[in-house]
């Protein structure tokens, strides 16, 4: 299993909720994005999330990012720091 690790900062509560409804509803993940799993982790005092997101290989963890990174800032709850 490979993780790829999102951090972010200056979380907006009503952001992230809508964020995590949408995800709820979902089917699954979007087009394009191989993930077998997620969670995300909120520390509402300090405003900020970490999102665990899971793939079976490198090579699906490199496709999702490529799809993540070209993402528009606003499909986010803010803005974002990567780290491995």
């Amino acid at each position: 299993m490979h993780v790829r690790v999102v951090r972010f900062t200056d979380v907006d509560a009503g952001r992230l909720d809508a964020l995590i409804a949408q995800i709820d509803e979902s089917e699954g993940p979007p087009p394009g994005i191989p993930a077998t799993g997620l969670q995300i982790l909120v520390d509402e005092d300090q405003g900020t999330a970490v999102v665990l997101q899971q793939f079976d290989s490198a090579e699906d963890m490199a496709t999702a990012e490529a799809a993540f990174d070209a993402m528009d800032a606003s499909e986010t709850p803010t803005r974002a720091r990567k780290r491995r």
